[in-house]
């Protein structure tokens, strides 16, 4: 991994770039707003709409379309489009190796939290643009409101597991401790499953862009 120079915090407001990538290929990127960035963590704004870009076989096909071992053998480009479900609010804590989002339901109303496990963030600042940088290691968690809680995606993460020479998660028991660990903070109420930010608001003024920013592809930070 090439040294990253350090980052200084996001401005409110700032449109970033959320990008997951896998072996130093870019997986995905999302256009985001930066809502708060402080000594907790990083919370950003995907607002319904906003551009992004996936990954896909030759034929248009996403990675869980096909089975793991097609997919490592396939040929990809990035296809762009749009943020088609309600908007997320995701937060990824200082040094941790996840990230918590709030789930809307079509009414915009708070539906769960899915913790989405990964590697802690890596930064990038271009000036003209800005993002950070995450290996999304695919085993989540869903917390209903209730603080109940359910493992998602085992069956994807297992599969891939199968494949340590091809898959970016090379420590399976760090990743399943990572997530129970969050767990028990979901079952006791901790932040930042104790309602903060479930009724959050973005400001009015803040647009969504038509186009991904020049330079939202650019060489990974990691």
């Amino acid at each position: 991994m090439r040294p990253v120079p350090a980052v200084s915090r996001f401005e409110a407001g700032r449109l970033i770039v959320h990008r997951n990538v896998r072996h130093g290929r870019i997986g995905w990127a999302r256009t985001a707003r930066v809502v708060s960035d402080d000594e907790r963590g990083l919370l950003l704004w995907v607002a319904q709409g906003s551009p992004v870009a996936s990954e896909v076989t030759a034929a248009g096909l996403g990675m869980r379309a096909v089975p793991f071992s097609e997919w490592i053998t396939s040929s990809y480009r990035l296809a762009v489009g749009s943020w088609n479900g309600p908007p997320v609010l995701k937060f990824l804590p200082t040094g941790a190796a996840h990230s918590v989002w709030w789930f809307r339901d079509a009414r915009g109303r708070f539906a769960s939290w899915y913790v989405n496990l990964e590697e802690p963030g890596v930064r990038w600042d271009d000036g003209d643009l800005a993002g950070v940088d995450i290996v999304d290691q695919d085993l989540d968690v869903v917390v209903r409101p209730d603080l109940s809680w359910e493992w998602k995606d085992e069956g994807e993460f297992v599969e891939r597991l199968a494949f340590p020479e091809h898959y970016w998660v090379t420590d399976e028991a760090a990743v399943r401790t990572e997530g129970k660990r969050v767990i028990a903070q979901a079952e006791a109420g901790e932040f930042p499953f104790d309602g903060t930010w479930c009724d959050y608001t973005p400001p009015a003024e803040w647009d969504v862009p038509e186009t991904l920013p020049p330079g939202w592809d650019r060489p990974a930070a990691r």
